[in-house]
């Protein structure tokens, strides 16, 4: 098990320095066992979504080979739906413990449904106590929850105490995409207004907003503008297809709240930077965009206290 006492103070930390950017939004899609995190389903009707060849299902040893080589790190997570679809989640558990191995290009996110109560809170402290997880990822859609429910707010008060960020979906999801009734899966769960409330709550507690939030993206940024404990990533969309509204916002007044993220393995890394290069993006933020604001709002190279 990797320890509190090892990941608290003495954990081996990211050589920032030689990293050329950090990507907060990767997804591993297999266990070390074979087990995929999604049904097949699911997963083809993802496959068709983004519209490339056979999505790989990275393990995490997969990702940190790749990213390793590219002299990037990722935040590394699986999203626990097993209530909503039935299909068995990887475990947190053996995730947190494989990135363990790979510290200088890793960094571990837990993922818990709110359906699981207070268990979910305990395990949330497990998890950061004792196996090093920097944050967590939620998916309101496929989990069907509605961010600011407020039998979800004893989970993010945890997380707040335990200072560490949370990450949500937000937007139009590839899940589902295509399929009868989405499989019934609910977009408006995803709508970012329900995470100002969350972010006005919980003032200590950073907020993600994951991906260009379509058909949303005005409240996004919105709401990023005006809650200083929220941010947004990129992810899930080649920068192409980028909304102007956000273009500007990233080039102004957001420049400190934008997040480079890929949604590796429905993205590559590769693809968003070749196209994020040809934005008419200012210089200057490029560095910011692609590394510097993670390592703020993932609270990197700072100390963490021992829980």
């Amino acid at each position: 098990m990797y320890h509190s006492e090892t990941t608290s103070v003495n954990a081996p930390t990211l050589d920032l320095d030689r990293l050329v950017a950090i990507d907060v939004h990767t997804h591993i899609h297999a266990d070390r066992h074979g087990h995929f995190s999604l049904d097949d389903e699911l997963l083809a009707a993802a496959e068709r979504y983004f519209k490339g060849p056979a999505m790989p299902q990275p393990t995490v040893e997969d990702l940190a080979e790749r990213y390793r080589a590219a002299d990037m790190a990722a935040v590394v997570f699986t999203v626990d739906a097993e209530f909503t679809t039935g299909h068995p989640t990887l475990s947190n558990e053996e995730l947190a413990e494989a990135a363990a191995a790979h510290p200088d290009v890793l960094i571990p996110f837990g993922s818990i449904d709110p359906a699981r109560g207070a268990a979910g809170v305990r395990a949330a402290r497990r998890l950061v106590t004792e196996y090093g997880v920097r944050g967590f990822k939620f998916h309101p859609s496929l989990q069907a929850f509605e961010p600011n429910d407020r039998r979800v707010y004893p989970l993010y008060e945890e997380l707040q105490s335990l200072g560490v960020p949370a990450l949500f979906h937000t937007g139009q999801t590839g899940i589902g995409a295509g399929l009868p009734g989405g499989r019934g899966i609910k977009l408006r769960y995803s709508d970012p207004m329900l995470l100002d409330d969350v972010a006005a709550d919980f003032p200590g507690l950073t907020v993600i907003m994951a991906h260009p939030s379509v058909p949303w993206q005005d409240a996004a940024i919105s709401i990023a503008t005006h809650k200083a404990n929220v941010y947004i990533d990129l992810s899930g969309w080649s920068p192409k297809y980028f909304p102007p509204q956000l273009i500007r916002a990233a080039n102004g007044m957001l420049s400190d709240k934008v997040l480079f993220g890929s949604d590796y393995p429905a993205l590559t890394p590769e693809r968003w930077i070749a196209d994020f290069e040809k934005l008419e993006i200012k210089p200057e933020l490029r560095p910011k965009i692609m590394k510097d604001n993670a390592i703020r709002a993932l609270g990197l190279g700072v100390d963490r206290p021992a829980l």
